[in-house]
């Protein structure tokens, strides 16, 4: 017990010994610093004995970032993403001669000694000490080893990498305890792995794997004795002895590998020759990281990948933990992309609307019933360059898209038709659809009641819509006064509520504007929301929200839980019926006839906007639903008349014929070789409708319905469909020529 205090600690014994032993190890920090040691070793072993102790004994080692795969939906690789290119392999998937050679030339006494080589750091120390800076270092495998995790740990973080990498005592003194026990834990196999698994190859590549496949396209395991020279001469320094850009300097490099392996006998002096006369070699493989690399158009579909693991809280509980997850990478994710949908919506894309041109298109297909977003692409692709872009024009705000989204006109209007049926309208509700009307007012909202204070007017696309309308060709024809009748009779919350349910948010986030211009598309939407909104529709009734990944399997193999499409009933079956049977309508008669499938039902809704800076598509089949807009990309729209799209000039550009046959196309080519199901239809007919007048012109002075009697009674009629309310300036006054028998009561609306 001699050597114990009373109060438990060490004897002044045991304390000389220790104080001895940080001294070493203070000769080895000294022998890593750009200091001459005469003198300084004094000084820093003065403090280092509390230092030592106060350094933690484990050493907490962050998982290793490395590459992430997307793949499509049959396995097909849509692009790599890394933040640092790696791919972590075991000792026996890496070449021998690789292992050797990473020894020979950083280590040659890995195995002899333990985390300190006491007989390096004397040699280093001397060195330095007559050069009066650092020429040699005493670093081991597993200081080093040590020292890059570190880094890795630090990430992007600047600050944090030069923390880890700083030429001080401190940091020197803690990388020695951690290396002590690493040894005692990790054994020399599992230190080596880890090694060369960890540290940077230059040119992007992190680990010997990543390196293998930049300079020589080969796995590790394959490397011959002088690609593995090579390597093992870079991690000194990856710029200074960059084979690509630095050839000579790399060679003289490789050769003195191959001659230290030769003076340690891994090889002999005959093969170190041999190897020495070769050339480089080289097969480069340049890094392709991102979604700017993606296939087939695919790297706006990417980046909401990346968005969805970014933002989605199944993937972490903070923005920090999710971020996290997605720089350490090692994932593999299989996504909802449609292989032949993509190809399709990229071929029809670059056949309706070229890079160059001064509006863009952006097209979303999806999958009603599971949300599965099935294709995503646009005419100006993912990029930097000239006519590229980083904005995903099919997406909302919140997930890489444009601030506001994009006017949707008259595609908004079946959402209002829903929410109509849905309140108890008939599908043949008759309303007098002028030309030209005065908003009615007030309307009920969902916060009181909007008034048309301002005396704002709406009229139709030209002076020829002149109701009275059903809803069924109101539909077909789009005509606004129609729909501004329908919301102000139904009020503004019904309608907004409904958009709710099928998903139709503003692609900035806030909340509907309750006012009845939102049936005639005047606020903004994504083509993803529109394409799963009318989804909602061929689902009959049913609304799924969209999802972009089926599965992840992250490093080793684990399954990880990804987001599932939530769906919920939004409308009765017969409501959704009745929507399928009137855009049937649109696209057979109406004003989305050139956009019409030919082998299967369809259904649609075009759409333009004020002043033209928006023309829409958006339909859909029973199992496949898409939307197709065209604009400019930029805040503030372009207007689109007396302009070429595609090669194909447009006086006025309309939702019929330039999203239209975008779709037609992006459809025809996804769907072609599926099922083709049919809707449901439901008969719409007005029982009450009035044959004799459904030929006549509207604005013309019509005849009254009932012959005059004998007496010369009045024929006439004022309003030839009672069960439709007319304001009293749109009817004519009936006047009868009685004695004849024959009325002559007449009554129109002005033009």
């Amino acid at each position: 017990m001699g050597n114990t205090r009373s109060s438990g600690g060490l004897s002044t014994a045991q304390q000389a010994a220790k104080f001895l032993g940080v001294s070493a190890l203070a000769g080895a920090v000294m022998a890593g610093l750009a200091l001459p040691a005469v003198g300084a070793l004094g000084l820093a072993a003065k403090g280092t004995v509390e230092e030592f102790d106060g350094i933690p004994a484990n050493l907490k080692t962050p998982p290793l970032s490395q590459r992430t795969t997307i793949l499509d939906a049959e396995g097909g690789e849509i692009a790599k993403v890394y933040s640092r290119d790696r791919t972590i392999v075991k000792l026996k998937d890496i070449a021998p001669y690789m292992r050797q050679a990473i020894v020979a030339i950083e280590d040659a006494r890995f195995y002899e000694h333990g985390a300190v080589d006491l007989k390096g750091v004397l040699r280093a120390v001397n060195t330095n000490a007559q050069d009066g800076g650092v020429s040699q270092g005493a670093s081991t495998l597993t200081q080093q080893y040590v020292k890059n995790v570190f880094v890795e740990e630090a990430g992007d973080d600047k600050e944090k990498v030069a923390e880890a990498t700083q030429q001080s005592i401190g940091r020197k003194i803690k990388e020695l305890k951690y290396a002590i026990k690493v040894e005692k834990e990790l054994g020399k196999k599992r230190i080596l792995e880890n090694y060369l698994n960890i540290t940077f190859f230059g040119q992007q590549a992190y680990g010997i794997e990543a390196a293998s496949q930049r300079y020589f396209s080969k796995s590790a395991k394959d490397l011959k004795l002088e690609q593995a020279a090579l390597l093992a001469g870079l991690v000194q320094s990856p710029s200074r002895y960059d084979p690509i850009n630095a050839p000579n300097a790399a060679k003289a490099r490789r050769d003195t590998v191959l001659r230290r392996m030769a003076e340690v006998k891994d090889i002999t002096p005959a093969q170190a020759a041999a190897a020495q006369k070769k050339p480089l070699g080289l097969k480069v493989s340049m890094p392709r990281s991102g979604c700017i690399t993606a296939v087939k158009g695919a790297g706006f579909f990417c980046d909401y990948v990346r968005e969805t693991l970014l933002n989605d809280p199944t993937f972490g509980k903070t923005a920090e933990a999710r971020a996290k997850r997605w720089t350490q990478g090692g994932l593999t994710i299989r996504t909802t992309l449609d292989p032949q949908a993509q190809e399709s919506v990229q071929k029809s894309i670059k056949k309706h609307v070229y890079q160059s041109d001064p509006v863009a298109t952006a097209v979303t297909l999806v999958e009603p019933g599971t949300g599965k977003v099935l294709g995503m692409g646009q005419s100006r692709p993912y990029g930097f360059g000239e006519n590229e872009t980083q904005i995903n024009l099919s997406a909302d705000k919140s997930m890489g898209g444009s601030n506001y989204g994009f006017q949707v006109g008259s595609t908004f209007k079946p959402i209002t038709a829903a929410a109509a049926i849905e309140q108890g309208k008939k599908p043949y509700q008759r309303y007098s659809s002028p030309y030209k009307m005065k908003y009615p007012s007030p309307v009920t909202t969902c916060k009181g009641t909007w008034s048309n204070d301002e005396g704002a007017t709406v009229e139709n696309e030209n002076e020829k819509e002149v109701g009275p309308y059903g809803m069924k060709e109101a539909t077909a024809k789009s005509v606004n006064t129609y729909f501004v009748q329908l919301i102000s009779d139904i009020g503004v919350c019904p309608v907004t509520r409904m958009a709710d349910k099928m998903g139709a948010k503003r692609a900035d986030g806030k909340d509907h504007n309750q006012v009845p211009s939102v049936t005639l598309g005047s606020e903004g939407f994504s083509p993803l929301t529109m394409a799963n909104a009318y989804a909602t529709f061929a689902n009959r009734g049913v609304y799924c929200s969209p999802v972009f990944i089926d599965s992840i399997t992250g490093p080793g193999g684990k399954k990880l839980k990804v987001p599932q499409s939530k769906c919920s009933r939004a409308m009765s079956e017969k409501t959704a019926d009745t929507i399928n049977t009137l855009l049937r309508g649109v696209v057979e008669d109406g004003t989305g006839k050139q956009a019409g499938l030919q082998s299967r039902p369809s259904a649609g809704k075009t759409g333009t906007t004020d002043e033209r800076r928006a023309a829409w598509f958006v339909g859909y089949t029973p199992n496949m639903a898409g939307a197709v807009w065209v604009g400019g990309p930029g805040s503030k729209g372009v207007k689109m008349e007396n302009i070429t799209i595609g090669g194909v000039p447009h006086d006025k550009v309309y939702g019929a014929d330039t999203p239209g046959p975008i779709w037609k196309d992006a459809m025809s080519g996804a769907l072609d070789g599926k099922p083709a199901p049919d809707f449901v239809n439901v008969q719409i007919k007005d029982p009450n409708q009035r044959k004799p007048h459904d030929d006549k012109k509207p604005g013309d002075r019509r005849p009254g319905r009932d012959k005059g009697n004998d007496n010369g009674d009045n024929g006439g009629q004022d309003n030839p469909w009672p069960d439709i309310s007319l304001p009293p300036d749109l009817i004519g006054g009936g006047n009868g020529n009685g004695g004849n028998g024959n009325g002559n009561g007449g009554w129109r609306f002005p033009r």
